[in-house]
């Protein structure tokens, strides 16, 4: 047996049972520090020694078909079902080099037990929203926000919904592909072996989609084909990393994307984060929604900075509307509520 794999099932296992989402290896010259990402928060989990974590990332990066021996340079990969015992997880794995080490980022990805759309949002009438924008023939729907505030969750729930309303030809273009949907065709990308977005894509249209997924808008060619592809009568959903709705457009223009462009091919930006409430006496997150769609969406993208998002479609007004209804867990207290 390999003698890093019991330390790794205990990790694992501790790691599954307080719903983490993210773990952080932080090695120093004696010992690495272990911390845990849990309901959006970072936490010191343990310390474990200089040599056990060699242990331990050495298994990882092999079970990952990472290179064992390069140290000097950033990697990824994934691990699918590693205890099955523990359930259905891919793990997406990230070391960074450092003076005399790697540091390592596990990211869990649970494979069953999905949230329906339904249960995602605090308040149903933006959910009402989404699912009008998800309706739309063509053009491009983004769903933005920082990292960590429930992009992929959101599209991959946006995603299963249609499928089961529609009996759409729907395609993905993931790197990686986090979660498996049931009647996609889910592509996975490998620019080492040729397939890039943009190659990815260019294929994508020619099996014949209703429904086009983009696990996210990395950069300027990657979001002139997207657009391009709404033109053509095609359905895109993409996630964007931008602060808010009226950010988003900023962004974009600022990629070069034209504002002609933008104005034909957009239906809606949505913007997430998520924030503590408590139901029933459980403390969890859910995920409230700026928008920008129809007249407003126009105004933002040709106004540019003179643009503001309205009051009552704000974070600012959503978190104080959490607050007033009670929602507001601990963790949010009064005056941060009142002075957000």
């Amino acid at each position: 047996m390999n003698p890093a794999l019991p330390l790794v099932k205990q990790i694992m296992e501790q790691a599954i049972n307080e719903h983490a989402t993210d773990l952080h290896f932080i090695p120093s010259p004696n010992e690495t520090k272990i911390h845990f990402r849990i309901q959006g928060t970072r936490k010191f989990h343990s310390v474990i020694s200089k040599s056990q974590y060699e242990l331990l990332l050495t298994f990882f990066k092999f079970k990952a078909g990472m290179d064992i021996g390069e140290s000097r340079k950033p990697q990824d990969g994934s691990i699918a079902n590693l205890f099955p015992a523990l359930g259905k997880y891919t793990l997406r794995l990230s070391t960074l080099p450092m003076l005399a080490s790697e540091s390592l980022a596990i990211r869990i990805l649970p494979q069953e037990d999905f949230l329906p759309l339904d249960e995602l949002f605090l308040f149903p009438y933006q959910l009402n929203e989404l699912k009008k924008s998800a309706i739309a023939q063509s053009g491009l729907v983004l769903i933005t926000g920082p990292a960590g505030s429930g992009k992929s969750t959101t599209l991959y729930a946006l995603i299963r919904f249609l499928m089961k309303e529609h009996s759409y030809q729907a395609i993905t273009l993931e790197d990686p592909v986090e979660r498996q949907i049931d009647d996609v065709i889910q592509v996975q990308i490998n620019e080492q072996a040729g397939i890039t977005y943009q190659a990815g894509l260019k294929a994508a249209l020619r099996h014949d989609p209703d429904i086009l997924m983009i696990g996210e808008l990395r950069d300027e060619a990657t979001a002139h084909f997207a657009l391009q592809s709404s033109l053509t009568g095609h359905l895109v959903f993409s996630t964007f990393h931008a602060r808010d709705a009226v950010g988003t457009i900023y962004r974009l223009l600022d990629m070069g994307i034209k504002q002609q462009d933008l104005f034909q091919s957009l239906v809606a930006v949505i913007s997430i984060k998520l924030i503590p409430i408590r139901q029933k006496g459980i403390i969890r997150r859910a995920a409230i929604l700026e928008f920008l769609s129809g007249e407003d969406l126009n105004k933002a993208i040709y106004s540019r900075f003179d643009f503001h998002q309205q009051d009552r479609n704000s974070f600012k007004h959503l978190r104080r509307k959490a607050y007033a209804y009670g929602f507001t867990a601990e963790g949010f207290p009064k005056e941060a509520a009142e002075n957000t």
